[in-house]
């Protein structure tokens, strides 16, 4: 049956009935070696006259049952725990059929046709037989279609349950390109043992390791690696170029199973994310257990994980406030079929218009209110200053007079580091922004909070998308100049320090978030390059492409004016900022959108210095008017 199933080996499938014939010679192997182990190999005469009768019964009946349970139809290279149980109950079935026909054969011959020790032994042989055979032929054509193949040296990173289900998915579905050399874990009582025949090494044997076997991949396996450990791994993997790949979360798995295409390469988060955020869930579900939720901006990178943040706290109800209109509704349709939501309306709506936001709040009158809607993009906001303006102040003074009005308890307004000591428009935007909802808190029984954080990892417009589609297309990756730093968090931690924030604030607070350290981006394209595989100057190049408009070095999280003081949350500081009386702020926002009607640039940025006297811009035609 080996022979025949050979004929497989260059990936076409034997036909089903040289496995048919083959099973029936290992059921006729069966029959006869338990005679001879019944008998102890001396078969007495009277036995061996009925063995011609007993034999052909016996390969008759089963040749029937394998017709029946179709145990000849698997393909024998994919066999599983299903082709197995076929063959067990067609084995048992038709033993079952020789005790019953017994009694039958003794009334006619006085003489059983096979002994009923004899079908207890046959059938536990033929079950052997025919799972081990199979079994045989899957690991002989898997061995012969990948020895003339030089495999991929792997190294699994967590020798717990994890890497052993790892360790399968390579074997199963992707044995001829890959081999397992090594296990390395950091728990002291698995060092030196064995797994399956692959030893554990510690972690300090790693470097060794990828130098000495040139080891071109390497999987985390480990269930609760911490973040910074996970950075020296990866770091480690880097220096010697072989790529990382991550074994995702066992709820992600399909059905329960792991399959080697779910096994990711790391990206560039994993390289900076930091310890998890502690909530404080108990509090945070206080505050929004069934209240109704607006958020505006919900279609955005924050927009939408704030809604997602927020789902687990049982709001009674979301509205979903955004005027792009196809990513509202692949977020609509995201809430039902991934996450089964149904507590939630969808509102295409502009928060510049004031007729359509108040219709908004008549009809669904929130209780706390996200607002997350704004213009980020940093050069197309120093070019269309207007736009900034409309958005940016005027939309969140909308917002936020309706908030006041209609008895909103809690508005959370998302705001940037690049309102700090801003040196371009978009910044100086959200600052007046800050003020405006800052000084409307003094006399407004609503509570407005802000939030102050940097660069979003993936967010949209964000430079770790450009530089993926740059790489992905052959480069040149472009950094505007080799010595840009920027702060950077992923989009969950981000929201999840907001909806904290958010809990414990009071009213009028501006709060920053511990965004770690500042990171070069010119490092940071670099270990991408190296993520892709690539290597800079041979398969890619970095091109410095110069500052652009409003753009500067360094950003800050606090103005010079600014100090900060500890709240509850480690990852979550209080900035003491100056006060702004409302009715001179509101005077001076009045002013500001009256400006939009004239479309002149100069004046609507010279008014912005006026009111921020901060902003100083940066490599930006305004920089005249400083």
């Amino acid at each position: 049956m080996a022979i025949f199933d050979a004929m497989a080996l260059n990936r076409q499938n034997a036909p089903v009935w040289i496995i048919y014939l083959g099973d029936l010679f290992m059921c006729f192997i069966s029959i006869w070696a338990a005679y001879q182990l019944r008998f102890n190999f001396q078969i007495p005469p009277e036995d061996l006259v009925t063995l011609p009768l007993s034999f052909t019964v016996v390969v008759i009946v089963r040749a029937a049952f394998a017709l029946v349970f179709q145990t000849h139809r698997g393909i024998i290279r994919f066999t599983n725990t299903k082709d197995v149980e076929r063959i067990f109950f067609s084995i048992v079935a038709g033993s079952a059929l020789f005790m019953a026909l017994n009694p039958v054969m003794f009334l006619i011959r006085q003489q059983y046709l096979i002994p009923f020790s004899i079908i207890i032994i046959d059938g536990i042989l033929s079950v052997f037989l025919l799972v081990i055979s199979r079994i045989v032929i899957k690991s002989a054509f898997y061995e012969l279609i990948s020895g003339q193949k030089i495999k991929t040296p792997v190294v699994i990173y967590g020798a717990g349950d994890t890497g052993l289900t790892a360790k399968r998915a390579i074997e199963r579905d992707a044995g001829a390109k890959y081999k397992v050399i090594s296990y390395i874990d950091d728990n002291i009582q698995k060092i030196g043992k064995k797994v399956q025949g692959i030893s554990i090494r510690p972690s300090s044997e790693l470097n060794e390791i990828l130098l000495n076997y040139e080891v071109k991949l390497l999987i985390i396996a480990a269930e609760s690696l911490p973040p910074g450990r996970k950075h020296e791994v990866i770091e480690l993997c880097l220096s010697h170029n072989t790529k990382v790949f991550n074994v995702p979360p066992v709820k992600r798995w399909i059905n329960g199973d792991l399959s080697f295409k779910q096994i990711k390469k790391i990206n560039i988060n994993d390289l900076l994310d930091r310890d998890p955020i502690q909530l404080d869930s108990h509090l945070i579900q206080q505050d929004l257990a069934g209240k109704t939720i607006l958020v505006s901006g919900a279609a955005g990178s924050i927009g939408s994980e704030i809604v997602k943040q927020i789902l687990p706290f049982k709001p009674g109800k979301i509205i979903l406030l955004d005027q792009a209109e196809s990513p509202l509704y692949e977020l609509e349709r995201e809430l039902m079929d991934e996450f089964k939501v149904k507590s939630f309306d969808v509102v295409i709506g502009d928060i510049r218009s004031e007729e359509r936001m108040r219709r908004v709040f008549e009809h669904f009158k929130p209780e706390v209110v996200f607002h997350a809607a704004a213009y980020k993009h940093v050069p197309l906001m120093e070019n269309n200053p207007s736009e900034a303006l409309l958005t940016n102040v005027m939309g969140t003074r909308i917002l936020a007079d309706l908030s006041a009005a209609f008895g909103v308890k809690k508005f959370v307004m998302v705001s940037t580091d690049k309102a700090v000591n801003p040196t371009n428009v978009m910044g100086a935007s959200k600052r007046i922004a800050e003020m405006y909802v800052q000084s409307l808190g003094q006399i407004s029984p609503t509570r407005f909070i802000t939030t102050r954080f940097g660069n979003v990892l993936g967010s949209n417009g964000s430079v770790i998308p450009i530089f993926k589609k740059q790489l992905e297309r052959g480069g040149p990756v472009t950094v505007t100049h080799p010595d840009i730093t920027r702060y950077f968090m992923t989009i969950p931690e981000a929201c999840q320090l907001v909806l904290e924030a958010g809990t414990i604030g009071q009213g009028g607070e501006i709060f920053i978030f511990d965004m770690g350290q500042s990171v070069k981006i010119v490092d940071l394209v670099r270990k991408m390059i190296k993520l892709y595989g690539l290597t800079e100057g041979k398969d890619i190049e970095i091109e410095f492409t110069g500052l652009r408009p409003g753009e500067k070095l360094y950003e800050e999280l606090l103005n010079d004016q600014e100090n900060t003081l500890p709240t509850h949350h480690p990852q979550i500081m209080r900035a003491t900022v100056q006060e702004f009386d409302h009715a001179v702020v509101r005077a001076q926002v009045d002013e500001l959108i009256q400006l939009f009607s004239f479309q002149n640039n100069n004046e609507i940025v010279a008014y912005m210095k006026t009111m921020v006297p901060e902003y100083k811009s940066n490599n930006s035609i305004f920089e005249q008017l400083d």
